[in-house]
């Protein structure tokens, strides 16, 4: 029996199998060999014999056993969720799915933005009644979006901006750093960030939650914000204080939200939120693309290939 290169753990992402990630794998690596674990105890016994194991989790219990074991490629974005002390005192490095999203979340806002300024929600509830009747719309260029997160999905957003003619401001950890905006502002900077809010015909939320950015957008943003302003949110639900969401919305302080993500996740039936005609709801869908597979294999493939060559630098490694 050969070793397995990439053990396939237990797993379904936004409607895909393991099975489909395993064959994308064997595409993209025909010269490797790849193993896919249906049951527990298979998913163990690989984990004792593969130098890569990929999935959303990994058992911490396994580890001690999984002596071969070089690599985790965690196929989500965020690593919050894994045991990164049991696997760092394992010495088994980390990656994780950065940049896979990037193309397809950027598509989302893209359209989300598109579809208030255009009011297609108008054009929809006009259908729905028969009634042809022109009605005023807004226009995309000249306006100014700030995109809240700089990571691989906000940077993939400004750059699908930029034929639009925008102006664009970026929020970051480091602004010294810079970025691919016109202007950058530090989580920490509440004059920049409030400023940036306050000029903002489109704000974007792209970041993770984390400490710093839980309830950042809150009753006093929304203050901040001219009446004008849509929000839009494919990060994280708890970035935004649901309660000044609904508040600002009912009191015309925004004119719209398009919301991917909300807190309480999934939102429930009754709540305020489904009832405004200008908020647009998906649910946390903008991660799906048929191309999702794909990508996790050219990050697999690049990391295979530099493990062969005693390359530590791996590419999108956390640990």
């Amino acid at each position: 029996m050969s070793e397995p290169d990439v053990a396939v753990l237990r797993q379904k992402i936004h409607g895909l199998s393991a099975e489909s990630y395993a064959e994308t794998l064997r595409k993209r690596l025909p010269d490797r060999a790849i193993a896919v674990a249906r049951t527990p105890s298979e998913e163990r016994e690989l984990l004792t014999r593969a130098r890569v194991a990929t999935g959303f989790t990994v058992d911490v219990d396994a580890l001690d056993s999984a002596a071969n074991l070089d690599l985790f490629a965690c196929v989500f974005a965020g690593t919050g969720h894994l045991p990164i002390e049991e696997l760092e005192a394992n010495e088994v490095a980390v990656t994780n799915a950065s940049g896979v999203h990037g193309p397809n979340i950027a598509e989302q806002v893209l359209g989300s933005i598109l579809y208030f300024t255009r009011r297609f929600h108008v054009a929809e509830r006009q259908k729905q009644h028969n009634r042809w009747q022109s009605y005023p719309t807004h226009e995309l260029q000249g306006s100014t979006v700030t995109v809240v997160g700089l990571g691989a999905i906000g940077q993939a957003v400004v750059d699908r901006l930029e034929p639009f003619g925008v102006e664009t401001v970026g929020v970051r950890y480091s602004p010294e750093k810079g970025g691919p905006t016109d202007e950058v502002v530090g989580f920490d900077d509440e004059r920049g960030l409030h400023t940036a809010f306050a000029r903002s015909e489109y704000v974007v939320i792209a970041c993770p939650l984390t400490e710093a950015t839980r309830g950042l957008v809150d009753g006093d943003a929304f203050k901040s914000m001219a009446p004008e302003t849509v929000l839009v949110n494919i990060g994280r639900g708890p970035v935004v204080k649901t309660d000044a969401l609904v508040s600002a919305l009912r009191s015309g302080g925004i004119r719209g939200a398009a919301l991917d993500v909300t807190d309480p996740e999934p939102l429930p039936s009754g709540h305020d939120l489904w009832d405004f005609e200008n908020v647009l709801i998906t649910p946390h869908n903008a991660g799906h693309t048929p191309k999702y597979w794909d990508r996790m294999a050219d990050i697999i493939a690049e990391n295979l290939d530099r493990l062969d060559e005693g390359d530590d630098d791996l590419r999108n490694r956390v640990v």
